[in-house]
């Protein structure tokens, strides 16, 4: 699937990912807002972390061939060193996942990717909703733990707390 991934890429909008359920599209590119979440949120865990952790935003994606699953979260804590090799990220090297809901395909933030990043052991699962305010940090096995916040609330993502202070909205 990879392969075909790569190919259909270049010729449709959006973004692709592998799920256990096959191929999932997000048709539209994140608007302003979604950008402008990750942007603040990335920030404000690097100001907290540690030197040779990074919040980090972008490509490659996070595979794992055995599970059959590639994803991109929008935001990845991850060491530095682990992003030395070429290729896609190791999910064990991830720290933490961080997702902003889309407008197009809520869904995919809050019930496909809870399912795909717990299978890949990645052990924090964050998610900021600006079409709600609202957001959940996920953890432990098979995040059975679950703690809600409220935008303007502090939250702790692992080890470290940031505000959700002045994150924005959908309109």
């Amino acid at each position: 699937m990879r392969e075909a991934v790569n190919r259909m890429q270049e010729l449709v909008p959006g973004k692709l990912e592998i799920t256990l359920e096959g191929i999932v599209h997000d048709l539209t590119s994140p608007n302003a807002p979604h950008e402008l979440t990750a942007y603040r949120v990335s920030r404000r865990l690097e100001a907290v972390m540690p030197d040779g952790l990074l919040a980090h935003t972008g490509k490659p994606d996070v595979e794992d061939v055995r599970e059959g699953i590639m994803r991109r979260p929008d935001v990845m804590v991850i060491a530095e060193e682990d992003m030395e090799d070429d290729g896609p990220f190791d999910p064990r090297t991830l720290l933490a996942a961080i997702e902003v809901v889309s407008c197009s395909n809520p869904q995919n933030d809050w019930c496909g990717k809870i399912r795909d990043y717990a299978l890949l052991g990645i052990p924090v699962y964050a998610i900021f909703d600006p079409r709600t305010g609202q957001g959940a940090v996920l953890s432990g096995p098979q995040y059975a733990t679950r703690k809600n916040f409220v935008y303007g609330e502090d939250v702790t993502i692992g080890d470290w707390t940031i505000s959700t202070e002045n994150l924005p909205r959908y309109q």
